[in-house]
């Protein structure tokens, strides 16, 4: 039987880097990574939040977290820990290192004043046990376009499109991208370095694709929508049968967002589109002729706990009165146990402590699957999650907490 020993956590050195990025690629069994992304990554590191673990002189851990803003319902910008690059090794596997991490990652989080912390999971069963709740899906599709067609859109017409160099126009696109963010939850408004990330293009993980193509959507001369994406032409007994794979695709109006989709659509010698990490509210969605030949399905995207529970749930405003005593649980953060009082509109919201009488009973991972408004609070009740204590308050607060836009997050992180 192998002796328990104490992991030892400290803070990574500019120095440990490159130990401590091999040790994340080993653990989640990936190839060697291209110069490329090495470089972006170790760009975007922030070191004085990273942790390496260790038994004794062996790297057994790292973990994460970038310095976000998020997007909330109402339109400000949350600071938001980005819990990134969390690994064990596979030796020290259920000896207390996650454990250890996460607990000196969210008193980080706590001391720096951030009221939230988002991740991505590879494994989203690990992560409930820490307070985190599955708070945002994506879209994913593969459209038959040979056989779906698209309804058209007034003005769609009017709309120029050009292919361009993707960093030629990075620029234009980050601003088409900035404008989005206070317009939909979730969205993180980008960080230094990080526009980077959408033109990384390592020629061995095209699969045989083109590499990276960008078209640029304009209106009045003005840069109002972009699509970045990759085709690969293909050929079968009846001819033809390419496939375009989307990276991203922004507008800043309808009339944009179709003119982009009607040339992703028709792009010659191509038959099927692939989508992914869409907004599950696309509004292409509504433009297709047949919706099953399009095979949509979505997946859990951000994962997201309040690390303060009053400053998280003052921060947002609500789409409907509220005034709702909740009884918070959250053993792994004790400070956010208790009862708080939620009041607020659609103006701004405050939350304090109370005594009042609880009205609804959950646990704090609850909070962080509703707080973007993807997830109705009606929902968590009917699968046993959240407790009514007053009649009326569960109908009162899952109205309050919706969204009138699917809350989205747009990259990973």
């Amino acid at each position: 039987m192998a002796t328990e020993r104490v992991t030892e956590l400290t803070v990574l050195r500019p120095e440990e880097w490159d130990g401590w990025f091999d040790h994340l690629i080993r653990a989640f069994g990936a190839g060697e990574a291209s110069a490329e992304e090495r470089e972006l990554d170790r760009s975007v590191t922030e070191f004085d939040r990273s942790l390496a673990a260790r038994d004794g002189d062996t790297l057994v851990g790292t973990a994460g977290a970038f310095s976000f803003r998020m997007t909330v319902p109402g339109g400000a910008r949350v600071p938001t820990a980005g819990v990134t690059m969390v690994s064990v090794a596979a030796t020290h596997r259920r000896r207390g290192v996650l454990t250890s991490m996460m607990r000196r990652q969210l008193d980080d989080v706590r001391a720096l004043g951030e009221p939230l912390a988002a991740l991505t999971a590879s494994e989203p069963a690990i992560y409930g046990r820490f307070g985190y709740g599955a708070a945002t899906f994506q879209l994913q599709a593969e459209i038959d376009t040979s056989r779906v067609a698209l309804a058209p859109v007034a003005g769609a017409g009017e709309v120029r499109l050009r292919y361009a160099e993707p960093a030629e126009v990075l620029a234009e696109c980050e601003a088409v991208y900035a404008a989005l963010v206070p317009r939909r939850p979730g969205m993180l408004a980008r960080q230094p370095n990080w526009e980077r990330a959408g033109l990384v293009d390592p020629p061995g993980d095209r699969d045989g694709a083109s590499a990276l193509q960008c078209v640029v959507a304009e209106r009045d001369g003005a840069v109002t929508g972009f699509a970045r994406f990759r085709t690969k032409l293909g050929w079968g007994p009846s001819g033809h049968d390419g496939t375009v794979t989307l990276e991203e695709l922004a507008a800043l109006d309808p009339a944009t967002d179709a003119a982009l989709w009607r040339f992703l659509f028709d792009i010659d010698l191509m038959t099927t589109l692939n989508l992914r990490g869409r907004p599950v509210d696309d509004a292409w969605q509504h433009l297709v002729s047949d919706i099953r030949r399009c095979r949509p399905r979505f997946r859990d995207a951000c994962h997201l706990r309040l690390v303060e529970v009053g400053a998280a749930l003052s921060a947002r405003t609500y789409q409907a009165p509220v005034d709702v005593v909740f009884e918070v649980e959250d053993a792994f953060c004790p400070w956010n146990a208790g009862r708080w009082r939620l009041t607020g509109d659609a103006k701004g919201a405050s939350c304090e402590r109370t005594r009042d009488p609880a009205d609804l009973e959950l646990s704090v991972r609850e909070l962080g699957a509703a707080y973007l408004g993807g997830v109705s609070l009606l929902s968590l009740a009917a699968a046993g999650r959240v407790r009514e204590l007053r009649p009326g308050a569960l109908a009162e607060a899952a109205v309050a907490f919706g969204s009138p836009v699917a809350p989205w997050l747009p990259h990973g992180f």
